[in-house]
């Protein structure tokens, strides 16, 4: 069984700055690739970064040069620095995280529950 706990969201003005963290637990071998997603009411889930463990690293567009993806594949974690927020980046994010599972190292993808980030003056 894996689980995986999101957590750093919060509320924030425009150009504040947040962390968000997303630990995994269980029976894991490795991670293969971590992400975080964002959904906001009305629109469709999107990418906001991408990193596998060949440190092949993808942003979305509306978030390049502000938001840092980082893992620790030691801790099962991934890490989303969200600098010089802005109310359109108001959605609720979450991290999935692509695993191998032993004994037959089979992939499978494993998702956070979601926090809530609300950027407003």
């Amino acid at each position: 069984q894996v689980q995986v706990l999101e957590s750093g969201g919060g509320s924030v003005q425009p150009g504040g700055s947040l962390r968000l963290s997303c630990t995994a637990s269980g029976n894991i071998a490795s991670i293969v690739t971590m992400a975080w997603f964002r959904q906001a009411p009305g629109r469709e889930r999107e990418l906001v970064a991408s990193l596998s463990t060949a440190n092949d690293v993808e942003y979305g567009e509306s978030v390049k040069g502000r938001f840092a993806i980082s893992g620790d594949n030691s801790k099962n974690a991934v890490y989303l620095q969200m600098d010089r927020l802005l109310p359109e980046d108001t959605a609720e994010y979450s991290c999935r995280l692509r695993v191998q599972i032993p004994p037959r190292l089979q992939w499978a993808a494993f998702w956070g529950q979601g926090t809530q980030v609300s950027v407003s003056s």
